[in-house]
């Protein structure tokens, strides 16, 4: 057993892990290879992570696999993670399965390539009634295109009669966010040393613990998980309370 994994309290984990996967185009450089090479090697951090914290008892862990922005990336690097992410997809229904895994997705799915959206619906679909832990995957996927989306909901609403200007509060406006039906993350982890958020689940991690760690995702592996875990369980989380408030409620 990993000397790390046995120190994590398990009375104490965060319910819902958020993840940004970056570096994947540095680390195949480093290596010399092209960038594709990155995002292939990270699918086996992907199953790596997904497994760890299936078993630690994590119930959410929401991965960020292709932002609203990735479009603007090259053309053959698109396609090629379009494609792969239909192989992997594919490759992992019985992984998934077999570790009681649900698959869910977030993000605007209907500008995903039809092959890619079928992959998805077919994985979601084969994983539906697994209860362990949901894998969810953000693709297509900004927090600006979900605010807008969910601002957009409710004006519709309001203009049908059926909500009232007055009646808008922070449980109607979650309600109609895509992760309407997931709880907000208690840590949000970003790989390869980068030190922002990059248009990710703002409004779910209001209260988030952030962990920021140099390692690029191809390296990332079970132990580099249950660190972050560790240094989120050292952290107090007062929620604009003050310490002995905690101590003494």
């Amino acid at each position: 057993m990993s000397v790390l994994l046995a120190e994590i309290d398990k009375n104490r984990l965060p319910k819902h892990i958020a993840i940004i996967m970056d570096g994947n185009g540095r680390w195949a450089k480093s290596q010399g290879m092209p960038r594709v090479f990155g995002h292939k090697t990270g699918v086996t951090s992907v199953r790596e992570i997904t497994e760890a914290a299936a078993q630690l008892g994590v119930e959410f862990l929401t991965l960020y696999a292709f932002s609203t922005e990735n479009w603007n990336r090259p053309p053959a690097e698109v396609t090629a993670l379009m494609t792969l992410l239909v192989e992997t997809i594919k490759r992992e229904i019985n992984t998934l399965n077999s570790n009681n895994i649900r698959l869910k997705t977030i993000g605007d799915l209907s500008q995903l390539p039809e092959r890619s959206r079928k992959a998805l619906e077919d994985g979601i679909e084969k994983t539906k009634n697994n209860s362990r832990m949901t894998l969810v995957l953000a693709l297509n996927y900004s927090s600006r295109w979900e605010i807008v989306r969910a601002s957009r909901l409710i004006a519709k609403k309001v203009e049908a009669g059926e909500l009232k200007a007055d009646q808008i509060d922070e449980d109607v406006f979650k309600a109609h966010l895509a992760t309407y039906d997931i709880p907000d993350p208690e840590l949000l982890i970003r790989t390869s040393g980068e030190l922002r958020i990059s248009n990710y689940l703002l409004w779910q991690i209001a209260y988030a613990e952030l962990y920021f760690t140099d390692v690029f995702w191809p390296d990332f592996r079970a132990d580099h998980l249950y660190k972050a875990i560790l240094d989120y369980q050292n952290r107090e989380r007062r929620f604009g309370k003050i310490s002995e408030q905690l101590v003494n409620p």
